[in-house]
Formats: structure tokens, sequence, C-alpha cells
């Protein structure tokens, strides 16, 4: 067990998790102690679970797979998007829209879509749309645009998905979880890590917690790919 990961963990706050009476009892395995009401993560578990996370991870990419990060809160909104881009990899940080996974089809249609206008909208024959519908038709390619970002290029189902907060990304546990594509999930102390192939026990509300979870992910998955990660501090550490 590094004492080095260990101790940037700690200082990081990925030891502390909810409060008490908001356990999930699936947990127990992975909490340390119980302080001032607050469950207190066991972090010796969590660098085990990294590591073998890392592996797991490392070795969907050296298949030739892709990894889909997802992670729509606010507070890991920036992190995820900047550790699937340092990866090279697909993310969901916006909004997760129902049938991502298991109604692909229908995603890719709307992606195929937004493709249609914005090839339109850069065309002589656009001017000739009146304004009201152009208008409506620029809306709706944001909205598409906001939401799917991060996927536009994914033609086919991920390899595997990394998850912040199982309880918030229920809906996207539950597609990965009906189609067997293998997850890797912060697991907080309200969590069900049952649920994971590759459980990380860890705080999943606080921005340094996730960024340094996401970052030791990252590390792995660029250094194998002989690209150099982003030190700790640059996937644009943000003080909370």
């Amino acid at each position: 067990m590094s004492v080095e990961i260990m101790t940037e963990l700690l200082e990081a706050g990925v030891h502390y998790g909810h409060q008490t009476k908001r356990w999930n009892p699936r947990m127990r395995d992975y909490i340390l102690e119980e302080k001032n009401s607050i469950h207190i993560i066991d972090l010796s578990k969590t660098v085990d679970q990294l590591a073998k996370a890392g592996e797991f991870l490392s070795g969907v990419i050296a298949g030739g797979g892709k990894i889909l990060f997802v992670g729509c809160k606010k507070q890991a909104q920036e992190a995820v998007k900047e550790a699937a881009q340092a990866s090279g990899q697909f993310y969901v940080n916006q909004r997760w829209l129902g049938g991502t996974l298991t109604n692909l089809v229908t995603i890719r249609k709307s992606v195929s879509k937004l493709r249609d206008f914005e090839a339109l909208e850069k065309s002589a024959g656009f001017n000739k749309i009146n304004k009201a519908e152009a208008s409506a038709l620029r809306r709706e390619a944001t909205r598409v645009r906001k939401n799917l970002e991060g996927v536009l290029d994914m033609e086919k189902l991920p390899d595997a998905i990394v998850i912040i907060d199982t309880v918030k990304e229920s809906i996207a546990v539950a597609e990965a979880r009906r189609l067997n594509i293998p997850i890797v999930a912060v697991v907080d102390s309200n969590s069900n890590p049952e649920e994971i192939n590759y459980p990380i026990a860890g705080n999943d509300d606080a921005i340094r917690s996730i960024r340094i979870i996401l970052q030791k992910l990252v590390d792995v998955l660029t250094k194998n790919r002989g690209n150099r990660a982003p030190a700790a501090g640059e996937l644009a550490a943000v003080a909370e």
C-alpha cells in the first residue's frame, strides 16, 4: 500500500463519508469508524480498490476498448470531462438521458440530426428558413450538443463505464448492469457497492476528492498509452 497515495487521498478528504443516519449497511466493510456522526471511510481499502480499478481499465484500453466517464453533479462535471479528454475517452457530464446505453440507436439519431443541422447552418440554404424556425432549430441543436457533447463519436456501446455518485446516476448504473457493461464507480457511505464491479470507496461529494480519484485512474490510463498524464493539480485543481 502506497503511503504517498494514502496521504494524497487523506488531504483531499476522500475518507469523509455521509452522516451515519444516511449510510447504506452494505458499505459496512469499507467504513473505518464513526466520528461526530460522520462515517469515516477506510482509505486502505480505497487504495487497493483504486489499484484494481486502474488495472482493469488499463486492460480495457490495451484491448482497444473505450470507456465512458459519467458524473453530472456540479462537483463532478469538469473533472469528469477533463479526465475523459485527458485519456481519450467518452463522457456524460450534464444530464444522463435515459437510454444512452440501452437505446443507443435513438441517441445516434439525435447526433445525426445535430450533424445535419450543423451542415445546414453552414449552407446557403439556411438563409431561406424563416427566423422563428431557425431559432427553434438552434435551440434544439444547443440542447442536444450540451447533453451529448462527450458521446458524439460513441458509435457503439462502451466496454466499461466509470461513474461518480451511483445514487444520483442510478439510471446509468441500471443500464450498464442490464447490458453487462463493467462498472467502476466511486461509492460513498450511502451507496450500494454490490451493484458495482469495481467499487472505489470514497467521498463522491467533494470536488478535491472526485478529482484525486479520477486523476489516479487517468495516470494509469495515460501511462499505459505512453502519454504524460496531467499532474494531480492539473485537472484544474479547484479549492472547495
